[in-house]
């Protein structure tokens, strides 16, 4: 039973792979709504916060919160640098490195410190705020902000949920390893295809 669950995680998360949607449009859906679908319409966003939240959980104590928070705080100033026009180099490797990277995080169980994981999330959440600010077109950038970092902490807390949802489950382990596994499996899928 277990090894089929686990087959068919990995596979869902790799056939999960595909062309991020068309992202809102600012003029007609408002600039708070098309930041709250911005993360939410990009697959590259979607598994590195859920991510996130999943190796939150496994770290446990004051990193449920410090490691999510520090990709908000961390999310909304790469997005002031982006406004303010500062270049910030290699955005997209970056983002697509932070897949495979968070998904081995999880995958591999690794322990540290709640400020050492909060770094490490930090500095990838840098470039996911950069690019955002990058993509604002024309969405008042407030609201917009707003938006993406509301459905960013949904997106981590969703992670969270999970997490402690497989900590409860006989082989908690195995289960969160495997979506590692498969988010890593993801991120590779889309640095190849990018």
């Amino acid at each position: 039973m277990t090894r089929r669950f686990l087959a068919a995680a990995v596979a869902a998360f790799a056939l999960s792979a595909a062309p991020a949607f068309a992202h809102l449009d600012p003029s007609e859906h408002g600039s708070m709504m098309a930041g709250i679908a911005h993360p939410l319409t990009g697959l590259d966003h979607v598994l590195v916060m859920v991510a996130v939240g999943l190796w939150a959980a496994q770290l446990g104590g004051r990193a449920r919160l410090a490691v999510p928070v520090a990709f908000v705080v961390t999310m909304g100033l790469g997005f002031a640098l982006a406004l303010s026009g500062l270049t910030l180099p290699f955005v997209e490797p970056a983002i697509l490195a932070s897949i495979v990277a968070l998904g081995l995080l999880v995958a591999m169980a690794v322990r540290m410190p709640a400020a050492a994981g909060a770094g490490v999330v930090g500095l990838f959440a840098l470039f996911h705020g950069y690019a955002h600010g990058g993509e604002i077109g024309a969405a008042s950038a407030l609201p917009f902000g707003l938006g993406f970092a509301l459905s960013t902490a949904a997106l981590h807390a969703a992670g969270i949920g999970l997490g402690m949802f497989i900590g409860r489950l006989g082989n908690a382990g195995i289960v969160s390893r495997a979506l590692g596994v498969a988010t890593a499996v993801a991120g590779a899928a889309l640095i190849v295809t990018g």
